[in-house]
């Protein structure tokens, strides 16, 4: 059971590296078609209007920013992504805008580091998806990804630790049948131990009356009656 349950923690935490670098790679591709969108000027551009904000760009640019804290948290050593994670928590905690939220959310939800922490990560990402409006468009899109990814790996390791315990108990009942069967054949031992006990003495008891009435017989025979 053991060797088969570090199997399955193995096999759950590749796939769950696995399906964030999917993630990551949706996010970058989606980020690359908001950029290029952005670039794509208007066939009926008028020169005298006022420049617009390119928002596109704009949510691009951030989700941008947070692939790149995700990448960098995911390749550094163990003591740079506890400080990564550290500056994420702070910031959500200082300004908890939808952004720091989202920021805080990917990193615990990035597997490879000790702050893992799909629990906590699904419920921020579910409060920012309670108020999409809050975060912009790649950022919404993003974080739709990332809350189907979490759920998914939170209800295959909840899955898993069903097996695991459906697997224990069944361990321990044939573990509890096995002691009930020994302890049967342990009290049927004693008992054939007793009644053998019983007999001898019974035996002895014959055998000593037995030789009582032998010792008696030559002391009348000598006496006619």
């Amino acid at each position: 059971m053991r060797h088969s349950s570090a199997r399955q923690r193995a096999a759950l935490r590749a796939g769950c590296r696995a399906r964030h670098g999917v993630a990551l790679v949706a996010a970058c591709w989606l980020g690359t078609g908001l950029v290029s969108c952005s670039l794509t000027p208007a066939e009926h551009e008028n020169k005298d209007t006022p420049p617009v904000v390119d928002r596109a760009a704009a949510s691009a640019a951030i989700l941008a920013s947070h692939v790149d804290v995700l990448q960098k948290l995911m390749q550094a050593p163990p003591a740079e992504q506890a400080e990564i994670l550290e500056v994420a928590r702070r910031d959500y905690t200082v300004a908890p805008t939808a952004s720091h939220e989202l920021r805080y959310a990917l990193e615990l939800a990035a597997p490879g580091h000790a702050g893992t922490n799909l629990p906590e990560a699904e419920t921020l990402q579910r409060e920012l998806m309670a108020t999409p409006e809050t975060l912009v468009f790649a950022e919404r899109a993003f974080a739709y990804l990332e809350l189907q990814e979490v759920t998914a790996q939170l209800t295959l390791a909840a899955e898993n630790h069903t097996l695991q315990d459906s697997a224990a108990h069944a361990d321990r009942e044939r573990l509890a049948t096995a002691n009930r069967h020994l302890q049967a054949e342990i009290d049927e031992n004693a008992k054939l131990r007793k009644d053998l006990e019983d007999a001898r003495a019974k035996l002895d008891a014959i055998t000593n009356i037995e030789r009582s009435l032998n010792d008696r017989k030559p002391s009348t025979e000598g006496h006619p009656p």
